[in-house]
């Protein structure tokens, strides 16, 4: 049976002297708080701190990276409980999913996993058809350990700050509570909602109107007025900032960016929410809200991240059968430079706000994003996320955004995840690949090791502070 095992030395650099010098920078950070700007853990999870009931119901269910790389091995996500389908025999799903270990050999998944599997769990054995139930067991045992509770381990991670990702309507009723145990010293660190109105904005969602309806009522406005629905984002806004929010979270198709003035803005929201309205209609209301919600950040100042570049729901079967977020949304391709400039032509030196730009299209970042943030006071480079929040990509994002944007331009590391447990993982992966990559700088000649020691720590703590406003 083959062991599970984490090399000390791993993802640092093969040859010896720069290895070693990976080793020094990645020490001076591997024991620094967790800041997680953006992420979509349940809040409710920490209220509640309930124990996690089976190793299905903690690795699988709820984890795309997983069951996409099973579905596409022509297992049948109905077995092992994928979103709308109820999760009959847990039991049964680990042993699929064990049996099929090997799928997630070389996957970024497959190596935050494994940190999961050794650091949390005391696993030494791989996972395969013979130890699929003893695993399921060691893990259950863990489980309802009294030091495993969800608030247990945000404290032991340690967790400083993790935002989460919230409706505008959502009462906040969770963060109030969670606010209260930070106050009592029961959670080391601040959980803060953030702000994500998609589907208040895009009429090419089916909800659209009903969602704007909700909207201004919660003012007591009209749906086709621009002047009530404004206000109802606004009060929103104003609404989660005192509830600890420092973020606003834009996952928008494309990042296109209109400006438009209020009387052809107000049009195109009564044709949309009236139904009538086209898709490239609905494409320019959701262009030009862009360019206000810039403007709002600048009132306000909610930190301003996008994140585009996915087609969602690409399966219109899987869709159907187990709902949203079940693994099959695809990234496509993204255009920042002529996409952008409206926006960036009324706001992209006001130092004041802060605009965070994402990509799943890495060839993005070295042709559009680093130039952009290498120019424009307001503009921060997202890091990777998602599909490209990988060892290999991570240091080739450096690669390619460092010549042109340097350090300093960089909104430090995001893990962007539902899959709670694995947040010190990624975390801990990348501290470890900055370290590799700001290694072979000071081998090479080109960084001294001071100033690799400085970047190392501004890029895990003080940077995401100050971009994100935490302090």
């Amino acid at each position: 049976m083959e062991t599970l095992t984490l090399d000390p030395d791993r993802l640092f650099p093969v040859e010896p002297s720069t290895r070693e010098i990976a080793r020094e920078l990645y020490e001076t950070v591997k024991d620094l708080p967790i800041i997680s700007p953006h992420g979509h853990v349940n809040p409710q999870l920490l209220l509640d701190n309930e124990p996690f009931p089976n190793a299905s119901e903690l690795f699988l269910r709820y984890d795309h990276y997983v069951f996409r790389l099973l579905n596409s091995a022509g297992i049948d996500l109905n077995e092992i409980g994928v979103g709308k389908v109820a999760m009959t025999n847990p039991r049964e799903a680990w042993r699929i999913f064990c049996k099929n270990w090997h799928l997630f050999d070389g996957t970024a998944s497959g190596y935050w996993l494994t940190h999961e599997f050794v650091t949390l769990f005391n696993i030494d054995r791989e996972p395969s058809t013979q130890s699929a139930d003893a695993l399921y067991d060691q893990i259950g045992e863990r489980l309802h350990d009294a030091n495993f509770s969800p608030r247990a381990l945000f404290n032991s991670f340690p967790i400083a700050f993790l935002a989460t990702t919230d409706d505008p309507l959502d009462p906040l009723d969770a963060h109030a509570e969670l606010a209260k145990l930070t106050s009592q010293g029961e959670l080391g660190g601040r959980v803060a909602p953030s702000w994500r109105p998609d589907v208040y904005v895009d009429a090419r969602k089916p909800e659209f109107g009903e969602k704007v309806l909700a909207l201004t009522a919660s003012v007591g406005g009209a749906p086709d007025s621009l002047s009530d629905y404004l206000r109802a984002l606004r009060e929103s806004r104003r609404r989660f900032i005192k509830h600890g929010a420092v973020s606003a979270d834009f996952g928008v198709a494309q990042p296109a960016a209109l400006d438009l003035d209020d009387s052809e803005l107000e049009g195109l929201l009564k044709l949309l929410v009236s139904g009538e309205g086209s898709s490239e209609q609905a494409a320019a209301f959701e262009a030009a809200m862009l360019t206000r919600f810039a403007q709002m950040s600048l009132e306000d100042g909610l930190v301003m991240t996008v994140h585009p570049g996915v087609f969602r729901n690409h399966s219109t079967a899987a869709f159907n059968r187990f709902g949203a977020d079940t693994g099959h949304d695809i990234p496509v391709a993204t255009e920042y430079t002529r996409s952008l400039r409206p926006l960036l032509e009324r706001y992209g030196n006001e130092k004041d706000l802060h605009l965070v730009l994402f990509t799943m299209d890495e060839t993005v970042y070295s042709r559009e994003i680093a130039p952009l943030a290498g120019y424009y006071s307001s503009v921060y480079i997202g890091a990777p996320w998602w599909f490209i929040d990988s060892p290999d990509l991570i240091l080739r994002f450096h690669a390619s955004t460092t010549e042109t944007a340097g350090f300093s331009r960089l909104s430090g590391f995001i893990d962007d995840t539902r899959a709670f447990l694995s947040i010190p993982g990624r975390h801990d992966m990348n501290r470890r690949l900055d370290a590799a990559f700001l290694a072979r700088y000071v081998g090479e000649g080109r960084l001294p090791l001071s100033s690799a020691k400085y970047w190392i720590h501004r890029l895990t703590d003080e940077q995401p502070r100050e971009i994100f406003k935490l302090d």
